[in-house]
């Protein structure tokens, strides 16, 4: 990460920490552990919720495969300003991740493979977590994948607890990574699998 994404990134958070949720970008160390649970052979979309300064954008790109269709959705302007200088190649779209079907309709993407987010869930209020995993679910192929970072941090907070039964209602599989202590703060990863309606009894986690 650049000296100048990094002033960018603190820049942010003092201006609006409840939508960056953090002082610092994601390490190289969670961006690795953040691509490395998903099947990249078979996956030929791909949206990416909150890519920041692009910390973990660079590591999906350095995984998919020729052809695949990818997609950003930053709200922050700033955010999208850097990621459009930084990846000019990238579709960056600057709105909220609830608008992700209609970013799918420009991009002339179907069915999404999977969603990499970076959002900070804890800082979300139950409408608005809600309102993005319903929209998530909606795109995502039956058989696709999401995978979000929390922070341990927040794992105890109304917006973390809720975060992690509400994962557990819409998908079938929901697995936790092991914590990333190279990261400011430290976190873990969800992976999750095989979008459902958000309704009935919510399977066990699995570690």
């Amino acid at each position: 990460m650049t000296a100048t994404s990094r002033s960018n990134f603190q820049w942010e958070f003092v201006r609006q920490p409840s939508t960056v949720g953090a002082i610092a970008a994601s390490s190289v160390f969670l961006a690795r552990e953040m691509v490395r649970g998903f099947d990249w052979q078979r996956i030929r979309t791909v949206v990416e919720y909150g890519p920041g300064t692009g910390a973990i954008t660079g590591e999906i790109l350095r995984q998919i495969q020729p052809g695949t269709r990818y997609a950003a959705i930053e709200i922050n302007p700033s955010f999208v300003r850097h990621l459009r200088t930084r990846y000019p190649d990238v579709p960056v779209h600057q709105t909220s991740a609830t608008d992700v079907a209609n970013v799918c309709v420009k991009e002339g993407i179907g069915r999404v493979d999977a969603i990499v987010s970076c959002l900070p869930w804890a800082s979300f209020g139950d409408q608005l977590q809600s309102a993005i995993l319903d929209a998530a679910v909606a795109v995502l192929a039956p058989d696709g994948q999401f995978a979000t970072f929390a922070y341990l941090q927040g794992l105890l907070l109304p917006g973390g607890m809720r975060l992690r039964h509400r994962l557990r209602r819409c998908f079938a599989s929901v697995e936790t990574s092991r914590v990333v202590w190279r990261n400011l703060p430290p976190a873990f990863i969800y992976r999750c699998r095989n979008p459902r309606l958000a309704t009935g009894d919510a399977p066990a986690d699995r570690q």
